[in-house]
């Protein structure tokens, strides 16, 4: 049977913009003592995505059609020891939560948001149609919101979606999202790309580099559903919403993680359970025209090339940034061994300086 609708589950799913501008292990930014200040505040932009392919577009209808299947909703469970002591020990507290994922192979791997999953003791997973799986953890990335669960299903059941290319995205482009929004299962929305390399932040307050914005309705439940294009393919993990404090729901600007990193890290995440990420070892702080460096990590690729305390990062390949969120998504945007070009501002003038980044999981 189909699976239905259920409100009652739906306790946690698209997460809001968190108000931290930390950026973790890989590279740091240190706060300038405003607080209060929203992290939606500190999205930036990038340059103009390479055109979109020139496939015809399918109807919202026969997309709707050709994804749903793959797509599942996703209930956790996560018991935690309580506070308070009663004659019978320590009180335990059951909490709920529902999101959505969508099925990547044969083999029953399942991609969803790390948020989702977070914390939880048992995982249950309900496939379209209508068949309930306990699911285990693959492996979870919280810097990049990222997971991947597997149920034991029998592959003439699995209906794995296409990933498509999101480094062809326009803005402009039609895109559908698929997902249980308050545990209203398989509903579709429609919208367009917004924009192009937003810069979100990570449950773990790292940045997540090249971020889909869409109008496409996105609501608590959504959280680690498909983003497609108009040929039916994913491009995205509908992950974010915005608020400001005073709303809850769909405000019309939602964020999705981009298929290029899904696909990374959910290898990654199959192979090993784990997922390593670009480290270069400093920490920054806004200033005039680009990151200033405050502190330099003993031992790190920075050091070894020579980075020092004072200087100010202007640009990361030839691309300017204009604070220090913008350099740490330029450097979360690369591959641990990668090698990367900073132009450097010292009291001397200004340096080209490579560094070989490092990696850190």
């Amino acid at each position: 049977m189909k699976k239905t609708a259920s409100r009652t589950a739906a306790l946690v799913g698209s997460a809001a913009i968190g108000a931290a501008l930390a950026l973790g292990a890989f590279i740091a930014i240190e706060g300038t003592g405003d607080s209060s200040t929203p992290a939606t505040r500190t999205i930036v932009e990038g340059n103009a995505s390479p055109a979109a392919v020139t496939t015809s577009p399918k109807s919202v209808a026969d997309i709707y059609a050709g994804a749903v299947a793959g797509v599942v909703e996703i209930k956790v469970r996560e018991t935690a020891t309580g506070q308070s002591i009663t004659p019978f020990g320590p009180t335990q507290q059951t909490q709920l939560g529902q999101g959505t994922g969508f099925e990547i192979d044969s083999n029953g791997d399942i991609a969803t948001n790390a948020h989702v999953v977070s914390g939880a003791s048992s995982i249950t997973v309900q496939t379209h149609d209508g068949k309930t799986y306990k699911a285990t953890l693959v492996g979870s990335d919280p810097t990049t919101d990222v997971a991947v669960i597997h149920i034991d299903a029998p592959s003439a059941d699995l209906h794995p979606l296409t990933v498509g290319n999101s480094t062809s995205l326009r803005v402009g482009d039609a895109v559908i999202a698929i997902g249980d929004p308050f545990g209203l299962a398989d509903s579709v929305s429609t919208g367009i790309v917004s924009a192009l390399n937003r810069t979100i932040t990570s449950p773990n307050n790292h940045p997540i580099a090249n971020a889909i914005q869409t109008d496409a309705a996105i609501n608590h439940g959504n959280s680690g559903g498909p983003l497609l294009n108009a040929q039916g393919q994913v491009i995205g993990i509908t992950s974010q919403i915005y608020a400001d404090g005073s709303t809850s729901g769909n405000v019309g600007i939602g964020f999705a993680v981009p298929s290029s990193t899904v696909q990374s890290i959910t290898k990654q995440l199959i192979a090993s359970g784990k997922a390593s990420h670009a480290y270069l070892g400093v920490y920054l702080q806004d200033t005039a025209g680009g990151a200033r460096i405050t502190k330099v990590t003993a031992g790190s690729p920075a050091a070894a090339a020579g980075l020092k305390t004072g200087q100010v990062i202007t640009a990361v390949d030839g691309r300017p940034v204009a604070d220090a969120s913008t350099a740490a998504a330029r450097v979360a945007g690369h591959s641990p061994g990668d090698s990367v070009r900073l132009t450097v501002v010292t009291g001397t003038g200004t340096r080209q300086i490579r560094v070989t980044l490092g990696s850190v999981s």
